[in-house]
C-alpha cells in the first residue's frame, strides 16, 4: 500500500505541474474581481462567461486541493494503523486509497484534453440513421442518455432543436452543453452508435440492428471570426411544433438557416422569440462553418505530411440489449454488462477510456 501511496503521489504532483495552480489561483482572483464589478450584468454573454470560468476555475482548485488533503490524511492513517497493529484503520485506508485511486485518475484525464478547442462548450447533434422507426427512438434514447449524463454532473444544457419523426422517436436534436471542457470530453463520442435489440414496433418480436449518428462540435467564440455574409444565408420561419404535430406555439417564431455556399442547413425553435432562435440557428451554423474549416485545415496538414494512419471508422460503439446485454466501444474494448446504467447517463469510463485511447493515437502518429 506505501509503494501504491507514492504512485498516487508522484500522479497528484504531475496534475499540480499541468494544470500550475499558481497561475489559476491568479486567474482566480482576477475574475473574482471582475465578478464583483458593478457593471458586470450590463453584458449579459460576457457575465455568463466571466461567472462559468470563474465556477470552473474554483472547482478545479478545490478538487486538487482536496485531494492532496485527503492522500495526506491516507499517509496518516496508514502509520497508525501499521504502529497500533489495528485492522479496522487499515481497512479503513484502504477504502480510502481506492477511492482517491479512481478520483485521481479522473483528474488526470482533464489534464490530456489540450487540443485547440478542447477548454470550449460543446454543441452536440443527434441524428437517427439506418433503421427506420427503430433507428428514431434510438436517437432519442442517445439524447436522453447525454441529458442525463450531464444533470449528473450538474452541467447546464440547452436544447436548441428536436425533429422528432412520425410514429415514434426523433429524426434529429441539437443541444448544447455549457461548462468548460465539454467539447473535449464529448468529442470522443462523435461518430455511430449501434443498438441491437428486439423491436418494441415489430409485431413479430423481432430483432433489430438500428444506428444513429453523433456530432459534436466547438461553441464558436468571438475570436473565431467566423464571418457570414447576409448574401451567403437564406433565412425561412416557421410554426415549432412538438411530438404528433402539436403546437407549441401560435406564432412563426421558429427559425431555419441555409448556407447557401455549402449546403448546411440548421433550424431552432426551442427558444420563446424569433430573434432568439435566430441568434441560436446562427451559433450553431457558425460552429459547424468552424468544424468544416478545422477539418479542411487537417486534411491540407495531413496531404502534406504524407500522413496515412487509418482511422477507426464511423461506428464507435456497439449496445447489444439482446441476446445478451452488453455495451462495447469498439476502438477501447472498453465493455459493460450493465446496459441499463449505460442508458441512464453512467458513461464516464467511457468517455475516459476514449480520451486516453485518444491521447495514446496522438503520440504514436
Amino acid at each position: 500500500m506505501t509503494e501504491e501511496l507514492k504512485e498516487l503521489d508522484a500522479t497528484l504532483q504531475s496534475i499540480e505541474a499541468v494544470l500550475d495552480l499558481d497561475s489559476m489561483r491568479r486567474e482566480l482572483a482576477d475574475l473574482n474581481e471582475q465578478a464583483a464589478a458593478p457593471d458586470l450584468w450590463d453584458d449579459q454573454e460576457r457575465a455568463q462567461k466571466v461567472t462559468s470560468r470563474l465556477s470552473h476555475v474554483q472547482g478545479q482548485i478545490t478538487r486538487v486541493e482536496t485531494l492532496r488533503r485527503r492522500l495526506d490524511d491516507i499517509s496518516i492513517l496508514l502509520e497508525l494503523a501499521e504502529s497500533e497493529d489495528d485492522a479496522e484503520t487499515q481497512a479503513e485506508a484502504e477504502s480510502e486509497l481506492r477511492a482517491m485511486r479512481k478520483a485521481i485518475g479522473e483528474l488526470e484525464v482533464l489534464t490530456l484534453l489540450s487540443g485547440e478547442y478542447d477548454e470550449r462548450e460543446a454543441l452536440v447533434t443527434i441524428r437517427s440513421e439506418a433503421g427506420g422507426v427503430d433507428a428514431a427512438d434510438w436517437a432519442e434514447m442517445l439524447l436522453r442518455m447525454y441529458l442525463r449524463w450531464a444533470e449528473r454532473h450538474d452541467y447546464p444544457t440547452e436544447v436548441y432543436d428536436t425533429s422528432y419523426a412520425e410514429e415514434a422517436g426523433i429524426k434529429s436534436a441539437t443541444f448544447a452543453v455549457k461548462v468548460p471542457y465539454a467539447y473535449g470530453t464529448l468529442s470522443v463520442e462523435q461518430g455511430t452508435h449501434r443498438l441491437v435489440r428486439i423491436s418494441p414496433f415489430d409485431n413479430q418480436g423481432r430483432r433489430q440492428t438500428s444506428f444513429a449518428g453523433v456530432e459534436v462540435l466547438p461553441v464558436t467564440e468571438q475570436t473565431d471570426h467566423i464571418e457570414i455574409p447576409e448574401n451567403d444565408i437564406r433565412i425561412d420561419v416557421f410554426r415549432s411544433s412538438g411530438p404528433g404535430g402539436q403546437s407549441v406555439n401560435t406564432t412563426d417564431s421558429a427559425v431555419r438557416i441555409t448556407h447557401l455556399p455549402t449546403g448546411i442547413v440548421v433550424s431552432c425553435q426551442n427558444e420563446k422569440s424569433q430573434i432568439q432562435n435566430r441568434a441560436a440557428a446562427l451559433r450553431v451554423l457558425q460552429s459547424r462553418l468552424l468544424e468544416r474549416q478545422r477539418v479542411e485545415n487537417k486534411a491540407e496538414m495531413d496531404a502534406l505530411k504524407g500522413d496515412s494512419t487509418g482511422s477507426w471508422g464511423n461506428q464507435m460503439r456497439s449496445y447489444v440489449l439482446h441476446p445478451y446485454q452488453m455495451v462495447k466501444d469498439l476502438r477501447t474494448e472498453k465493455e459493460t454488462g450493465n446496459t441499463g446504467a449505460v442508458l441512464d447517463g453512467e458513461i464516464d469510463d467511457f468517455i475516459e477510456a476514449g480520451i486516453r485511447w485518444r491521447r495514446q493515437g496522438q503520440k504514436t502518429a
